[in-house]
Formats: C-alpha cells, structure tokens, sequence
C-alpha cells in the first residue's frame, strides 16, 4: 500500500512512524471478560478507528481485479467495508464459479452470494421489477429499537444526527408516501421509547427537510 501511495510522510509524520504506531496497536490489543485478561493475536478491535482503515486499505488491493471483471462488464459494483453490490448480467452458475475463483485469493476472506430479483443491502431492500430498480427502507430480522439514550451524557450533535440520518434515509428509500410516512412514524415511536422529546424529533425532521 505505501508503495502504491508513494508517501513519504502524512500530516507531518514520516511513514515508517505511522507504520511502527499502527503495528503496536494490532498487536498490542487486550481485553477483560469475566475477570480474566485477554490478548488478541489475530485481527484488530471490532469498531476501532484504525481496524477499519486498514480493512478497507486492505480490500482496496484485494478487490482490484474483481472489480475490473466487473466494470469491463459494464456492470456496477459497490462496496462498504465488507458488503458488496453488484449489478451485472451473468448467468448465476458463471457468477458462482467466479466467486469461487475470488474465495482463492485470500483463505481469510471468503465472499458469499445473495443472489436474486430482490436483495437486501445494508439497511436498503432492492427489487428489479422490468429492469427499473425499486428500494424501500429494511430493517434485519433481528432489529429492535433501540439507539443512544437521550439522557445518555454524549455531545447533543450525536443525538441530533441519530434522528436526522434516520429520517433521511426514510426520504431516499421509501418508494410510495404512504410507505414514508408509516416508515417515518415507527421511527419516532422508537426515539420516544428512547426518551427523545417530541419537539427535538420533529426539529431534527424539518432540518432534513431544508436539507432536500
């Protein structure tokens, strides 16, 4: 990866110092569970900051060849973090064999496929219906609603975007206004049973609607 940058340092640090700091934290991870410590030796903290740039600058390398079969296709391929989307018109076996061929190139990351006229992907459901893409908002079987407490001690602007992102994903992904607005109203009673005052729900509301 340096090589490929071609860095020398990153804001004022020289590489070789990032790369030393980076090494100590993976390798130097720790944790206490049912009083007995414990020391990770492999792989990285699950949602530290640092674990997840070098698994996205990881597969930034590991993908290249997938998605350049992919685009010459002229097909479309997304990825966030470990979730792939990719649109392309090959028969499912062919797609299968290539995955295989794709699961060879690392033992420790194997991809598998969710094929088919309708997917989920993340917290978006996808149907082809004639060759036009319809989504709508989807929550996972085992969602329940719960977020960060309002009464919680956490900067206000954290509480202000749970409800702002929330919403707006509502707008962007409901296909009819009947499905927002039935979409839109089981999140507020989610922030209420989070202690969310009304008005600061409604607030965050309007803010995404000057928004758009």
């Amino acid at each position: 990866m340096l090589d490929y940058l071609e860095l020398k340092q990153i804001s004022g640090l020289k590489i070789e110092t990032i790369t030393r700091l980076s090494r100590f934290v993976m390798k130097n991870n720790y944790f206490l569970y049912e009083g007995q410590y414990y020391h990770q030796i492999r792989g990285g903290a699950m949602g530290s900051p640092l674990t997840l740039t070098i698994a996205n600058s990881y597969m930034f390398f590991f993908e290249r060849n997938i998605v350049k079969k992919i685009t010459n296709s002229g097909r479309l391929y997304l990825r966030y973090i470990d979730d792939i989307f990719i649109i392309i018109n090959w028969p499912e076996r062919h797609l299968n064999k290539q995955i295989d061929q794709w699961n060879t190139l690392d033992t420790n990351i194997q991809l598998k496929a969710q094929v088919g006229q309708s997917i989920t992907f993340l917290d978006i459901y996808i149907e082809n219906i004639n060759a036009d893409l319809f989504t709508n908002a989807y929550h996972k079987p085992s969602y329940e609603p719960y977020y960060l407490p309002f009464n919680s001690v956490h900067p206000l602007h954290m509480k202000k975007n749970i409800p702002f992102a929330m919403f707006l994903r509502a707008i962007r992904y409901c296909p009819t206004f009947k499905a927002f607005l039935d979409e839109r109203e089981d999140l507020r009673m989610a922030l209420l049973l989070n202690k969310y005052p009304g008005k600061f729900i409604d607030n965050q509301f309007n803010r995404v609607l000057k928004k758009m």
